[in-house]
């Protein structure tokens, strides 16, 4: 499998240096948002980049296809590189954390879905809003928090 940076050289994207810190950023993090990603780009010893450029190598990223988003919740996305695999996020609404589940795992869901509604579900990157496993533990058995 080729690199992020040899993927966009192939299709004829230049790997300039703050394309080359948002690929190693996203790798370090695994999902960040534009500005999670701007704050750690602000933190690795190199001269900050402003949010503006974040965002405009985003979307070039993404294009290109080495990197791609999920929507977790109402606000920005969260970008991840593509060879991180296509997963289901499972987000906490209690203490918002993000666990990552193989695809399968939503494949009577999807089969349904067809089955019922003639629809082909895409669940790749899907976010599936609930509890985690330490906080469902905190709930009381009619659902109200402890």
């Amino acid at each position: 499998m080729s690199t992020p940076e040899e993927q966009l050289r192939r299709q004829g994207y230049r790997v300039t240096g703050p394309r080359r810190r948002v690929l190693r950023a996203l790798g370090r993090l695994g999902h960040a948002t534009p500005d999670q990603l701007a704050s750690a780009l602000a933190r690795d010893g190199s001269a900050p980049i402003a949010l503006s450029t974040v965002y405009r190598n985003l979307e070039a990223l993404t294009e290109a296809g080495v990197v791609t988003h999920s929507h977790l919740d109402h606000g920005p996305p969260s970008y991840h590189l593509v060879d991180h695999g296509d997963h289901l996020h499972l987000v906490c609404s209690r203490c918002g954390s993000v666990t990552e589940a193989q695809p399968a795992s939503a494949g009577e869901l999807a089969g349904n879905l067809l089955r019922e509604h003639g629809f082909v579900a895409d669940v790749t990157h899907m976010a599936i809003h609930g509890r985690c496993r330490r906080c469902a533990g905190a709930t009381a058995p009619g659902g109200e928090d402890r």
